[in-house]
């Protein structure tokens, strides 16, 4: 439940912090990162509390997360960029949490 909470609690923080004059612009993209996640419904189970998503799942994976770092030096992406990278680092940290690993 906390890596869930984390997930709303870290772009919040970060859209204050860093992007006072536009953080609800900037947090509600973040937010919209969250439909990463769809890429869920292709495994079965969809949820298994003890999976590491990244290296798992499609959009987990290292080749769209190079992109997602590419994407926060975009001007117009890095909202976006910033969101997929603060959950890529949230999962990853889940993933050691859980499993004492930091990838699939």
């Amino acid at each position: 439940m906390l890596h869930i909470f984390l997930h709303f609690l870290i772009p919040l923080i970060v859209s204050i912090f860093f992007f006072k004059k536009d953080w609800k612009k900037a947090y509600t993209l973040m937010m919209l990162t969250m439909l990463v996640d769809i890429d869920h419904l292709l495994a079965t189970p969809i949820y298994d509390s003890m999976r590491c998503s990244i290296g798992f799942h499609p959009l987990h994976t290292l080749f769209p997360i190079g992109l997602y770092a590419i994407a926060c030096f975009i001007p117009k992406l890095r909202f976006i960029g910033i969101g997929l990278i603060i959950h890529m680092i949230l999962d990853s940290i889940d993933c050691q949490v859980t499993n004492g690993v930091w990838i699939y």
